[in-house]
């Protein structure tokens, strides 16, 4: 089945079909797994080349697929050399005549962070993972957005590789230092929230440590919004790896309570929501205990507005905090320390909603 499914993906497909292909192929190499080793080569070619294709879809299907892959693969250093390539708007393929530079960009990128996390530890060329760091940090603060976010996921999966002097490096260089503009803000609060949320996080010293939290709660009132949207979502990293988990807390808290203001957008709000689902993540116990009282408080507040979509964004933090999957602990935890109004209250969004909810809905994994 494999065999002919990979020769008919081609231009040719309607989108739709390509992505009923794409999806087939995911599927075969989750049941097949290592009988399929000698079809990597094509696999591989099939993939990247999808993620020029001008269909959206087709390329998210692609990056998946590569993810599905990695297990089965053996030979990383020419895929993350090509990757990186495509991602600087260097590939043999013409941008233009696809999805436009911008889109494939972005795609190309996503590809490279998953093929890192998944696969960069079979590397086996030195230059294979500094070259991706390099293209992250160029992109970081490149003109669109997209691209500046999907860099920064390149950049926290290659520190991640590369360790804690290479990371601690590269954030004294071009975190704490150099020149700055609103796009900078924006791609160093997402790459600050991806380098701590990666293993090397943790590992990073508390000098650096405390540095970085000193920036994101500046951002967290930065004049762009998109530096403030970045910096909601990096606190929770923040909170996450600190090594002193308490007084990383305590210095955060009043800047993240004032972000949680209902009178803050919407987009803020679900920012932090992110943030704060990240912090648990990392630390389950973080926001544990009479110390993480008022951020529980505030976020119940906000799982309970108006806003349909910050509501869905704090009832997946508050199921992660609670513990909701390992049953009513976290619950009881709560209703030991919180006020009469408050506890009335997550009773009646436990039973009603977080206790029905299977798993995280709106909030993506990192």
């Amino acid at each position: 089945m494999t065999g002919p499914l990979l020769r008919i993906v081609g231009d040719r497909n309607a989108s739709e079909v390509k992505i009923a292909i794409i999806q087939t192929l995911g599927l075969i190499l989750t049941k097949g797994g290592p009988s399929l080793r000698a079809f990597v080569p094509q696999f591989q070619t099939t993939f990247v080349k999808a993620l020029s294709d001008p269909s959206r879809r087709v390329r998210v299907e692609a990056i998946k697929a590569l993810a599905l892959l990695m297990p089965i693969s053996t030979r990383l250093d020419p895929l993350i050399k090509e990757l990186v390539s495509g991602s600087l708007g260097k590939s043999s393929q013409s941008s233009t005549e696809t999805a436009g530079a911008v889109a494939v960009q972005t795609a190309t990128l996503e590809a490279l962070s998953i093929v890192l996390k998944h696969g960069g530890s079979k590397a086996k060329l030195p230059e294979s993972i500094p070259s991706a760091l390099s293209a992250g940090k160029e992109l970081m603060v490149h003109d669109d957005e997209g691209v500046r976010e999907s860099g920064a996921k390149v950049v926290g999966a290659a520190c991640g590789l590369l360790g804690v002097d290479v990371t601690s490096e590269f954030v004294d260089e071009n975190i704490l230092s150099g020149k700055d503009s609103s796009e900078r803000r924006h791609g160093r609060a997402h790459c600050i929230y991806r380098i701590l949320a990666s293993p090397v996080g943790a590992e990073l010293g508390s000098d650096i440590h405390n540095k970085l939290l000193e920036l994101v709660k500046t951002y967290m009132s930065d004049e762009n919004r998109l530096a403030r949207q970045g910096a909601c979502v990096a606190v929770g990293a923040v909170l996450g790896s600190a090594p002193d988990a308490s007084a990383c807390l305590a210095a955060a808290e009043p800047i993240i309570l004032k972000a949680m203001d209902l009178q803050q957008p919407m987009e803020i709000h679900q920012a932090l929501a992110a943030g704060l689902s990240t912090a648990v993540r990392l630390k389950p116990d973080v926001l544990a205990g009479k110390e993480g009282l008022a951020l529980m408080d505030a976020s119940l507040k906000l799982a309970m507005s108006g806003v349909q979509r910050v509501q869905w964004s704090f009832n997946d933090f508050l199921w992660l905090a609670l513990k909701v999957e390992a049953g009513e602990d976290g619950l009881e935890e709560y209703l030991s320390i919180a006020n009469f109004d408050n506890c009335k209250a997550m009773k009646t969004l436990f039973s009603k909603v977080l206790s029905r909810q299977k798993a995280m809905t709106t909030i993506e994994d990192f």
